[in-house]
């Protein structure tokens, strides 16, 4: 597969798309003013402990606190006191293999025997934590809606090739690094530098790493090692709530996290950026500073390469499909619902109802998976299909949705519920959807996307005015409504207008005004 990097970037906001054989597959948005916060470790002060939801609400000096589970707790508290002490043991234990270059261990890391942790007491989150308490934590999913954002304690900082967690201290490797001899090469560099350097804090060796020359894994290290003594400096000296650590900029992670061979190339419009990225692709893949281009035509870039188009098609609920179906893409706060649309495909003479059914939900399984990348849509998303008979078509449509999933980098899961043509997807939410990064709730219909109707209207009025009529006390009544409703009461609705003055018992004015909401009135005694 060819990927390219698109970014447009300026002083106000940078945008990066990653294309995927020349279709836009995934957009990244930060903005000066907005600013993420997922990745950044601050420390915190515990502002409450809930031992019945076994939680804690942390102040790390955002609008809302933030919010903390016991299973992010237990086992660090011991740990950090230790790593900031700077005194324990800091040799490394061997073994704690990372499931994955996502994995990470829990807790301190420390190997424990099955008998001994099944003897474990499990911890209260009220024997760990106390109101006031100052803690390190890390932000791993940002404020969504009402929500504050959700922290953990298990502290991860990510490299090119290495993961370091202050809280742990073993050496892990990623399972896709599947020789002996180079996990065992890797696992040697980590443990020659942590003796040499007194370093502490737990390592996952990524897979990116394998087959590096020691100088890029060391490079990773001394990174690491003098970011923690800085931390470490600010955790004294700063008070809560403070940050102690803020996660790299959009295109630095970018690049520090997926670029690969795959990439043909990377294709910048602002200068200083260009510049930066050219700097960091030199030190951890120098073989692809060829493909760091400068884009310097005058025409945007994002409509260069048509990623604008798709953006503002992705801010719209229906997506056609080429074939002449769509689906219709609803968020609301529970869920994702995705619905599939047979439209105008009609399908081939030679075919039948079902071979039509079968083809638009093959192209509607590939297409909703690259809205849900491409939307960056999260939490409980259900796909409903069209209605199949054939068993076996229904397990090809969720084997071809599964296989688009593959391509998704953010963790998931997927229910088929046969009987409904419903497929229930599961994926992990750790910012906002492309949609609420670029929208605001309509300021007219309060983001509900209606508006009651003129006739309702019409029919609210008359029933006002049948309620206070006996406080007008015989005075003239002028009605001021938005002129959209003045409208209909002088043409579809005269009815209502005859009854307001028989139940006045004397004529009515009516006063447009275009400052009134379509769904405003006022009844006012003259």
């Amino acid at each position: 597969m060819n990927k390219e990097l698109i970014v447009s970037s300026n002083r106000h906001e940078t945008m990066a798309a990653i294309l995927e054989d020349d279709q836009v597959a995934e957009i990244h948005i930060e903005r000066e003013h907005q600013r993420g916060v997922a990745g950044n470790i601050y420390k915190g002060r515990v502002n409450k402990v809930l031992p019945g939801m076994q939680s804690a609400f942390v102040d790390i000096g955002l609008e809302r606190d933030a919010f903390l589970y016991v299973s992010d707790v237990v086992d660090t508290i011991e740990e950090f006191e230790r790593l900031e002490s700077g005194d324990g043991d800091d040799s490394p234990a061997d073994g704690g293999e990372a499931n994955g270059d996502a994995a990470r261990p829990r807790g301190n890391g420390r190997s424990r025997s099955p008998q001994r942790s099944a003897q474990r007491p499990t911890q209260q989150i009220e024997d760990l934590l106390k109101a006031g308490q100052e803690i390190l934590v890390q932000v791993v999913k940002e404020p969504l809606g009402t929500k504050g954002a959700r922290v953990t304690s298990h502290a991860s900082i990510p490299g090119r090739f290495l993961v370091f967690m202050p809280t742990a201290d073993n050496i892990g490797v990623s399972r896709k690094i599947d020789s002996r001899e180079e996990r065992s090469r890797l696992r040697g560099i980590v443990r020659q530098f942590r003796d040499e350097h007194g370093f502490t804090g737990g390592i996952i060796i990524r897979t990116a790493a394998a087959r590096r020359p020691k100088e890029d894994i060391e490079g990773d290290l001394r990174y690491f090692h003098e970011l923690w003594s800085e931390m470490r400096g600010n955790m004294e000296s700063l008070r809560a709530p403070a940050v102690i650590h803020h996660e790299e900029s959009l295109v630095a992670k970018l690049i520090r996290d997926f670029l690969n061979d795959d990439f043909s190339a990377i294709r910048i419009d602002d200068r200083d950026e260009h510049a930066r990225v050219l700097r960091l692709v030199e030190r951890i893949m120098p073989g692809m500073v060829e493909r760091v281009r400068h884009y310097a035509k005058e025409f945007p870039i994002f409509e260069e390469y048509g990623v604008q188009a798709e953006i503002d098609k992705a801010i719209r609920s229906k997506v056609w499909l080429k074939s002449g179906g769509y689906i219709v893409i609803n968020q609301t706060e529970a869920l994702v619902a995705i619905d599939v649309n047979t439209g105008r495909y009609v399908g081939k003479r030679s075919g039948g109802l079902e071979d039509t059914i079968v083809k638009t939900n093959l192209e509607a399984a590939k297409e909703i998976v690259r809205q849900v990348r491409l939307r960056d849509l999260g939490g409980i998303i259900v796909a409903d299909f069209i209605d199949m008979d054939d068993r076996k078509n229904r397990q090809k449509v969720a084997q071809a949705f599964e296989r688009e999933l593959r391509r998704d980098r953010a963790p998931s899961k997927t229910i088929q519920v046969s009987d409904f043509g419903l497929i229930i997807l599961t994926r992990k939410r750790v910012r906002k959807s492309l949609e609420r990064q670029l929208t605001d709730p309509c300021p007219y219909c309060s983001g509900s996307a209606v508006i009651k109707s003129s006739s309702t209207i019409c029919y609210d009025l008359l029933s006002e005015v049948r309620k206070i009529g006996p406080e007008l006390n015989g005075h003239a009544v002028q009605l001021r409504v938005n002129p959209d409703i003045a409208r209909v009461l002088e043409q579809e609705q005269r009815g209502v207008l005859r009854d307001l003055e028989r139940v006045l018992g004397r004529g009515v004015t009516v006063q447009p005004d275009v400052r009134l909401h379509h769904e405003q009135f006022d009844v006012m005694a003259t």
